[in-house]
């Protein structure tokens, strides 16, 4: 049987994969042994008071073999010579994701950027934290990956109303971005001693 199971643990226990099983079994009362792994689904810190804590969503497997996830592969239209174009401006996020949403649809985006790229970026921000000087194309606001990338800026959702975070997550993935961050598939065989926190 899989199972969805969530838990809140202290940060040293959610960065021991023995531990999670073990908090996993004591959840569900059932014997360690009967859990063949997991799947971290969703990883969270909640850091509002003096003891942050790491909410998991994962997904069990219990009394049944462990199978290991398997990402989804997005395949792309070539769009170069698509009779249909639309601009967009500012490639950030929102204008990065409606940009393959189009390429999805077999229309051509053209992307429209004031800023730099992110790597030349990243020197405009070093004048302007060092030395002062601002450059009004390339700065924290204009530029490849929109305000987050350079700032505390985040995406974040609760929601699941306008499409799948984990297609998200997925392309995240295909595209270049760690494994890990986004998905972590554990198969857990040998036991381990349980330390109460």
């Amino acid at each position: 049987m899989q199972k969805i199971i969530q838990l809140k643990l202290s940060p040293q226990d959610a960065s021991n994969d023995g531990f999670i099983k073990q908090h996993i079994a004591a959840s569900e009362g059932i014997s360690p042994e009967t859990i063949s792994g997991f799947t971290i689904l969703k990883r969270s810190i909640d850091a509002r008071s003096r003891q942050a804590w790491i909410n998991l969503k994962l997904n069990a497997y219990i009394n049944e073999p462990y199978q290991q996830r398997e990402l989804q592969h997005f395949q792309f239209k070539d769009v170069s010579k698509a009779d249909k174009k639309v601009v967009i401006i500012g490639a950030g996020p929102a204008g990065m994701f409606a940009a393959l949403q189009l390429i999805e649809l077999g229309i051509q985006p053209i992307l429209l950027e004031r800023g730099k790229d992110v790597k030349s970026r990243r020197r405009d921000l070093a004048a302007m934290n060092k030395e002062g000087i601002v450059n009004p194309d390339s700065n924290y606001c204009f530029g490849e990956g929109g305000a987050g990338t350079y700032s505390d800026g985040k995406l974040y959702t609760r929601s699941n109303k306008r499409g799948s975070i984990d297609r998200i997550l997925n392309l995240f993935v295909q595209f270049g971005a760690e494994e890990k961050y986004y998905t972590k598939p554990i198969r857990i065989l040998e036991p381990i001693s349980y330390r109460r926190s």
